[in-house]
């Protein structure tokens, strides 16, 4: 199963290459990642970028809301699943990983912790839809990520804000399985 290898990746490669810029895609490449956030394109390349990654070997999600031209509903994303058909699927929108799991993509739910009201909401949301995997922004705040962790069970990947190495190794000492960035020059560092 897809998942299984993505944690194993996880594992292995504690970095996750968030690809924000086109003219970062091929930046990520030759790098210890355990995979690809496409956070950039429209719906007439997003194909072009998948088969990109997938024919180099990566595991990709696209992040559905900053794909133009996709709209964030059942068609689309079948098509996605069917014509794009990345690994998996980023989002901050609870009905949409309901529908990505009914079609077998990997689902990672997108949490912005900006009080402790949304600490509470994205705890009780996760819980209710179980996502494959959570991305905690930002990953600045290692507390929070340990905290979710306990009361949620659930792999955490964890991005935003993060300018260096050792930020990265802090927010995996609290509880993070990996982090992500959309900072081509950390992709380079080895966790």
């Amino acid at each position: 199963m897809k998942k299984d290898i993505f944690i194993e990746r996880l594992k292995k490669y504690k970095l996750v290459a968030a690809v924000k810029e086109e003219k970062h895609l091929e930046k990520a490449l030759n790098k210890s990642l355990s995979g690809i956030f496409l956070l950039t394109g429209n719906i007439g390349v997003i194909k072009r970028f998948v088969d990109f990654y997938r024919e180099n070997g990566f595991l990709v999600f696209v992040h559905i809301e900053k794909i133009g031209g996709i709209s964030f509903d059942q068609e689309g994303l079948q098509f996605i699943a069917h014509y794009v058909k990345p690994d998996g699927i980023i989002t901050t929108k609870a009905n949409l990983i309901k529908i990505a799991k009914k079609l077998n993509l990997i689902t990672v739910q997108r949490c912005f912790l900006i009080d402790s009201d949304a600490f509470k909401n994205a705890v009780e949301i996760t819980k209710e839809i179980q996502p494959d995997f959570v991305e905690l922004m930002p990953a600045l705040i290692p507390e929070m990520i340990e905290k979710f962790r306990k009361e949620t069970n659930l792999p955490i990947i964890t991005g935003g804000l993060l300018q260096n190495k050792e930020q990265m190794i802090r927010a995996l000492a609290s509880g993070a399985i990996a982090v992500s960035t959309g900072n081509p020059e950390l992709w380079n560092v080895k966790l």
